[in-house]
């Protein structure tokens, strides 16, 4: 991937700002988008990141977009896609962060999707001619856009259908520092990551701090 690159962001959180402004940060061209093209969130951290940083609707995002990344929360994600418009997204590598955490029963949440199917396959299966790739959904926010804040070895995983599309995605990952780039095959794979967020958050609670990550030893 040479050069500049157009990035919509659906999802003005905190990883949407995080994500958006590591990717500004490295020169890309990021729209930040969400359900109205003036939300005071992306406003402010437009200002925060300079020429590099546009905000408007989930669909100016997704237009605008080389790349996309929904960044918002699993259970309103498809429909935060569908505001974006299939047809924005049609032949797009499309990056999954989200997760399908449950918080409508308290703490700790429950999966809405899992075993049998994940959000990353109702995205695709949803919008056919985007190519969607799962990644980062193991980690936070920070950890993210810098793996070394983490020391030592360890990884971040890529699940999708297109070969291509998780080679782009894996050289943009390489670009805010991550080496060891586990491919776990197509999209179905998705439901492994996913399942990961119940373990993930126990060990927030025990650790006390989001500032970990996952690293597989092979013999």
């Amino acid at each position: 991937m040479d050069g500049t690159v157009r990035i919509g962001i659906l999802g003005t959180g905190v990883v949407g700002q995080t994500i958006g402004g590591k990717l500004a940060d490295l020169g890309h061209d990021v729209k930040l988008g969400s359900r109205t093209a003036t939300n005071e969130k992306a406003a402010k951290w437009v200002a925060q990141h300079g020429s590099h940083a546009s905000q408007g609707t989930f669909a100016d995002a997704a237009s605008f977009g080389e790349i996309v990344f929904n960044c918002t929360s699993g259970m309103v994600s498809l429909e935060a896609l569908h505001s974006a418009g299939a047809a924005n997204l049609a032949g797009k590598v499309l990056v999954d962060v989200s997760n399908p955490l449950d918080f409508s029963h308290g703490m700790p949440p429950t999966l809405s999707v899992c075993n049998s199917d994940s959000i990353a396959e109702q995205i695709q299966r949803a919008f056919p001619d985007a190519k969607v790739v799962k990644t980062l959904n193991t980690t936070n926010a920070a950890v993210m856009v810098n793996p070394s804040v983490v020391p030592g070895d360890h990884d971040i995983f890529v699940s999708g259908n297109d070969a291509g599309a998780k080679s782009q995605v894996s050289e943009l990952l390489r670009s805010f520092g991550w080496k060891t780039i586990i491919d776990l095959g197509d999209i179905s794979s998705a439901r492994g990551v996913e399942m990961l967020l119940p373990i993930w958050l126990r060990l927030m609670g025990t650790f006390k701090t989001a500032t970990f990550n996952f690293h597989v030893a092979r013999g």
